[in-house]
């Protein structure tokens, strides 16, 4: 597991979205947008392919496939782009 999977050890889930596709996703998400203080959230992609882009963070941005997450920390702005095939959805942590 890479740091991009990992979660503090002392956060609990406490919410999940509902699964989101290329055509159900909310715009919100596909613009520059930031998770709560104290919150963190961790992108789950079921099928098809997510380009997830830290917004404020140098590097290039990571392309997550079936089976791959990706831990997005508190105030970190960030965006995303589901392909045609996406199906994901957000877990928060507290």
């Amino acid at each position: 597991m890479s740091q991009a999977d990992r979660l503090p050890d002392d956060v609990e889930l406490v919410r999940v979205t509902p699964w989101f596709d290329a055509r159900s996703v909310p715009s919100g998400l596909l613009a520059a947008h930031r998770v709560a203080d104290g919150v963190w959230g961790r992108l789950v992609v079921d099928a098809g392919s997510v380009v997830f882009v830290f917004d404020e963070r140098p590097g290039p941005p990571r392309t997550l496939r079936a089976g791959d997450t990706q831990v997005i920390p508190p105030g970190q702005p960030h965006h995303i782009r589901p392909d045609g095939g996406a199906r994901f959805r957000v877990e928060f942590h507290r």
